[in-house]
Order: structure tokens, then C-alpha cells, then sequence
């Protein structure tokens, strides 16, 4: 228990650090430590958690390989002109796997019977603007990459805006305190990505180091509080039982 709690303690100053790196520009650095919290954060979940789910593990190993990945890219020699980067697209391609393992284990526990009849109206709505959104952001880094890298971001940004979908279609299904947390996780997430998109390729603006690293770090403080909590059946809205008077 107690070594519990270090963990934890080491996690939040990692975490604070990470945040002030991002946020001078020290990007080098700033990887390292987002590496090592990653790691010591899957540490945690594994050690410490007592009714794991699986595609939630797999996606802590994912997303913290492809940040290892990250961190190797500042240590290597580097590219000559017209030369692949393997490295970044591994990277990329790591991450946009280990967002669909977190929405894949949300699917899994849907009616979707149920989804679909009670929820009709919003998942269109939710559709069309995934499509809009997911174009309109990609569309502002078009001239800042080659075809492969541009389709690249676009599934990136479409499977991050999916996610998004799918935690809101969730917590409106089950309406619970766990939904709720993925929820909320799933929007910093999402901010922190369209975030640094616009810090490393629209606006070269050092505040927005901080505001990215900060919503990334928020974002798996309530992944991490959700997988504390077993997925259960869906909380009614209201009752039909009469008020007593």
C-alpha cells in the first residue's frame, strides 16, 4: 500500500514536470519524462488494480510503446533528405491503435439494440459532425505533410473524434459514474491532440506546450480513475415509482 501511494506521488510530479517542459519547449526532455511516467503509469494499473480489463492494459502498453518510440526518435541519427521516417509513422500508427483498443472496450459493452433505438437521433448528429470536424482539422496541416503522412493524420484525427463519439454515447447509454470519468477523459484527450497539432504545425506559441501537455496529463488522471470501477448495467434516467407526498 505503501509503495502505492509513491508511485502515485512520483506520477503527479512526473506529471507536473512533463507539463513544465512541454511548456519551456524542452521537447527532448519533455518525452523522456512523458516516457517514464507512461511506464510507471502501467506499473501501476498492472500492480495495483484489482479487476483488470485486458484492452485497457493493452492499450496503457500501446500508447506507452508508441511515447518509448517518440523518445528513441530525439536519440537516433538523423534523416537525410527524402529518407522514410519508419519511426514516426510506427509511432503514430501505435497510438491510433491503442485509441481504438479504449474504444473497442467501451463497444463491447454496448446494447446496441438498445443504443440505436433510444439514441438514434444523437449518433447521426454525432456522424455528421465527426465527418465535419475530423476534415476541417486536418484540412489546416494539408500543405505541412506528404500524401502518406496527411493520410496518416487523417485517420489519427478520426479515430481520436470516434472516441469522443463513443464515451458520449456511452455515458448517455449507461449514465454512471464510470462512464462519466471515460467521458471526460476522452474530451481532454481530444483537446490535448487538436492542441498540439496547432502548437507543432499551425502556431509556434509556447503556451500552448503547456495547455496540451496539461490536458494530456488531466486526461489519464481520469482514464486511470475510470479502470478503478467495474463496467455495470446502465443507471436509469429517471423512475416510474410514484412520489410520496
Amino acid at each position: 500500500m505503501l509503495l502505492n501511494k509513491i508511485l502515485k506521488v512520483v506520477l503527479l510530479l512526473l506529471g507536473g514536470t512533463y507539463i513544465l517542459l512541454q511548456g519551456f519547449a524542452l521537447e527532448v526532455e519533455g518525452d523522456t519524462v512523458g516516457a517514464i511516467g507512461f511506464i510507471l503509469l502501467t506499473v501501476l494499473y498492472v500492480g495495483w488494480t484489482k479487476n483488470k480489463s485486458k484492452l485497457f492494459l493493452m492499450f496503457l502498453v500501446a500508447f506507452t510503446t508508441a511515447q518509448i518510440l517518440s523518445f528513441i526518435g530525439w536519440h537516433r541519427p538523423g534523416l537525410r533528405d527524402g529518407q522514410t521516417d519508419y519511426l514516426y509513422y510506427i509511432a503514430n500508427i501505435l497510438s491510433i491503435i491503442s485509441y481504438a483498443l479504449l474504444i473497442l472496450k467501451v463497444f463491447i459493452h454496448l446494447n446496441l439494440k438498445t443504443v440505436f433505438s433510444q439514441l438514434t437521433v444523437p449518433i447521426i448528429i454525432l456522424v455528421i459532425l465527426d465527418i465535419f470536424c475530423v476534415t476541417l482539422i486536418s484540412s489546416t496541416t494539408e500543405n505541412s505533410f506528404n500524401l502518406y503522412e496527411y493520410i496518416l493524420e487523417y485517420v489519427y484525427n478520426a479515430v481520436i473524434m470516434l472516441l469522443l463519439s463513443i464515451a458520449l454515447i456511452n455515458y448517455m447509454y449507461r449514465n454512471n459514474y464510470k462512464s462519466m470519468l471515460f467521458l471526460i477523459g476522452s474530451i481532454f484527450i481530444m483537446f490535448s491532440e487538436i492542441i498540439q497539432l496547432a502548437y507543432f504545425y499551425i502556431l509556434k506559441d509556447d503556451n500552448l506546450g503547456y495547455v496540451y501537455s496539461s490536458f494530456l496529463v488531466v486526461a489519464f488522471i481520469f482514464y486511470y480513475l475510470q479502470s478503478q470501477h467495474l463496467v455495470t448495467e446502465p443507471t436509469p434516467a429517471y423512475t416510474d415509482d410514484p412520489i410520496e407526498a
